[in-house]
């Protein structure tokens, strides 16, 4: 079965036709990776403003899966149309963990989810990616190591879910500790790794 980046080339080629006509229109790849961001605070502020309507939450793997697109763009416009930039790895680093923020933490707002599972999980996914930009800095390049790399998709399960109602009460105020071990755990490898990397 083909995993999600052996499908990233093909992604990108449905994409290029609209990414050479942002180009020609003068669409910057830093604009993107602003609205990608703005689109994430403003599901989230809804999901927990309006937290009584649970099928909001269907937002959040929509909104993942239009980041995801968004930021596909944003790096096409980068590499293949001359924009990339210092500010633009500024900007896409620091907006792709505001959009994790604003998607995780309207969670505490549910009953049944521990608040502080979920704080503790919005901490350890920062804490994760920073350990990921900083393998740059240790000379082994962005890590994307596990084993809870792609917590966004688990993220998207636990919305939809939570919006059919389908988590029993039992587990439920244990999903987002779990998840924030998960993501400490992660968060450990990438360091280890950077440091053999260090060392060989």
């Amino acid at each position: 079965m083909p995993t999600l980046y052996a499908l990233k080339p093909a992604f990108q080629g449905r994409l290029r036709p609209l990414v050479n006509r942002l180009a020609a229109i003068g669409v910057t790849a830093n604009s993107i990776t602003i609205l990608a961001a703005l689109m994430s605070i403003a599901a989230g502020t809804a999901i927990a403003i309006l937290h009584e309507w649970r099928s909001l939450l269907l937002l959040v793997p929509v909104v993942m899966f239009v980041r995801m697109a968004l930021n596909a763009v944003d790096g096409m416009l980068a590499r293949e149309h001359g924009q990339a930039s210092t500010l633009g790895m500024y900007l896409n680093e620091i907006c792709d963990v505001v959009s994790d923020l604003a998607l995780i933490l309207p969670f505490a707002a549910f009953p049944e989810f521990s608040p502080w599972g979920v704080i503790a999980f919005a901490l350890t996914a920062v804490l994760t990616e920073f350990a990921g930009v900083l393998g740059i800095a240790a000379g082994i390049g962005r890590n994307y190591a596990g084993p809870f790399g792609k917590s966004d998709r688990a993220l998207g399960v636990v919305a939809v879910l939570c919006a059919a109602g389908l988590w029993p009460a039992s587990i439920a105020p244990l999903v987002f500790p779990a998840m924030a071990t998960l993501s400490l755990l992660t968060a450990i490898n990438r360091i280890r790794a950077g440091l053999i990397g260090n060392a060989s």
